[in-house]
């Protein structure tokens, strides 16, 4: 017979009879278990039935089966580090790449290099924009060339000259991003579309109304009107890359509490705010004020260091002279 430690037995359990019933040889007490109100938390059971009791007979389900490795993806990683790529970067930054095919992947390698996308250049692209090395050469890739050749009028054997200079142009939707932006640019004036994408095509990749926008706003806050904030702008187009927290707002305090500036000088020399705060401006600014010399804005900032230490002691000699003869 079975033999259980059963302590603080609920009074529900009256036996009925000592022995299995010949119909069912489960002992008593389980099927008393089975049938049986819960008992209370405060006083359990506890079973230390024996290896061949029944409970122990009793199966789990199966556990789920582990989701098999893509059976490809060793061959895609050696092949991309084969040509150079950091696929540990691609892989976090774009999943996309374990269920691509690597026929896809040379695909898109073999297109891009036949659009005159050097192997070196090319590397150095999927590794700033992972998604390209997955991306649809018919609704992703050809979009963003032909706006190059048609909308910016790039010859095919410059494309590479664009794309290295900012490789996220072939991470951005042509229709969605690169078009109002470049529409954006035609309306401040600019004509000379090759040239604008050769020396400024990170500009083409910036929301106009998230990014770009609230830079003229900020520019018409310092006093200047709509027109005059964009033609600031389309002075200086790079300043639409410098952050408005980091650049704009503490280059214009200083400008105007610190060198008491006006916002004719401002407007004059809209390179004022690609100068560095702590590298140029204030150094500058405080030695003229030591001296007791003044400078037009361009003059002060544009020159190299030499130029401006002549520029300095030239003042400074001709304000002795005129205190000489006064």
């Amino acid at each position: 017979m079975y033999s259980y430690s059963i302590p603080h037995l609920s009074p529900a359990f009256v036996p009925l009879s000592n022995s299995p019933s010949p119909r069912n040889p489960m002992p008593f007490l389980l099927r008393v278990l089975c049938t049986s109100s819960p008992i209370p938390q405060s006083k359990p059971i506890i079973l230390n039935p024996p290896i061949h009791s029944p409970i122990c007979k009793l199966k789990l389900p199966p556990l789920p089966p582990e989701p098999e490795p893509d059976a490809d993806l060793k061959e895609k990683i050696l092949s991309l580090e084969t040509m150079g790529f950091n696929t540990g970067r691609i892989l976090r930054n774009n999943p996309g790449l374990h269920e691509a095919s690597l026929q896809s992947i040379h695909h898109i390698i073999y297109y891009l290099e036949c659009k005159g996308i050097r192997q070196k250049d090319l590397i150095k692209t999927i590794d700033m924009c992972p998604n390209i090395i997955t991306a649809s050469i018919k609704d992703d890739l050809q979009p963003t060339f032909d706006f190059l050749s048609k909308d910016l009028e790039v010859p095919k054997k410059n494309f590479y000259m664009v794309i290295k200079k900012c490789p996220r142009l072939l991470d951005c939707s042509a229709r969605d991003q690169l078009k109002p932006a470049l529409n954006y640019f035609q309306r401040l004036g600019i004509k000379d579309k090759f040239g604008f994408a050769y020396r400024y095509p990170v500009l083409l990749v910036l929301n106009v109304e998230k990014t770009i926008m609230p830079k003229v706003d900020f520019l018409m806050s310092l006093g200047l009107s709509q027109q005059e904030a964009e033609f600031f702008i389309y002075r200086k187009p790079g300043l639409l890359t410098f952050s408005i927290e980091n650049n704009f707002k503490p280059k214009a305090e200083y400008f105007f509490s610190e060198m008491k500036g006006s916002l004719e000088e401002l407007k004059d020399f809209p390179q004022y705010f690609a100068c560095s705060l702590e590298g140029r401006i204030k150094p500058r600014h405080r030695e003229l004020v030591e001296k007791g010399i003044e400078m037009p804005l361009a003059v002060m900032l544009k020159s190299m260091d030499i130029e401006f230490r002549k520029l300095v002691e030239h003042l400074v000699e001709d304000r002795q002279t005129t205190l000489c003869f006064e």
